[in-house]
């Protein structure tokens, strides 16, 4: 049985496959899936990042919803932007995952790529404790840099 922020997340990337904008209401979809509004802001905010490609707006009171908004863009220029801007000096595993996701859904990479690129940026292969973060970003900085003289 699918976890219930995976069932909330495929339903919104769903309502979005008409275009790169939905608007919710907080509250009626955590009534549709039987949840707290608390769920709703946690698949929110660990799903649709920034990393992961998207925007969230939001405008409180009665007539309040929540916006998400796909960040249109792809390729090249996505390439640079993760290589340049969105790593820094250490990046988590799962910001990782979530930009070699965005790479994959923007077609940018294959699925077996992606593979490959999570494989490398697992904590697995970063045996030594306290520096995973670090060495992670320079892997992942090194496959892009890769990527994108691959693409030139």
């Amino acid at each position: 049985m699918p976890l219930l922020s995976d069932s909330i997340e495929r339903f919104i990337k769903e309502l979005m496959a008409q275009g790169n904008e939905v608007s919710l209401r907080r509250n009626e979809l955590a009534q549709h899936f039987g949840c707290a509004p608390s769920q709703i802001n946690y698949v929110l905010s660990t799903r649709f990042t920034l990393d992961s490609g998207y925007v969230i707006a939001s405008r409180r009171g009665g007539g309040g919803y929540i916006r998400v908004m796909r960040i249109a863009g792809g390729g090249e220029n996505l390439l640079r932007y993760m290589a340049c801007s969105g790593i820094g000096e250490g990046i988590s595993k799962a910001r990782a995952h979530a930009m070699i996701n965005r790479l994959l859904e923007e077609k940018t990479i294959t699925l077996r790529e992606s593979r490959l690129m999570k494989t490398a940026v697992d904590n697995c292969a970063q045996p030594v404790a306290g520096l995973q973060d670090g060495m992670r970003a320079r892997i992942l900085k090194s496959m892009f840099c890769v990527l994108l003289m691959e693409s030139i």
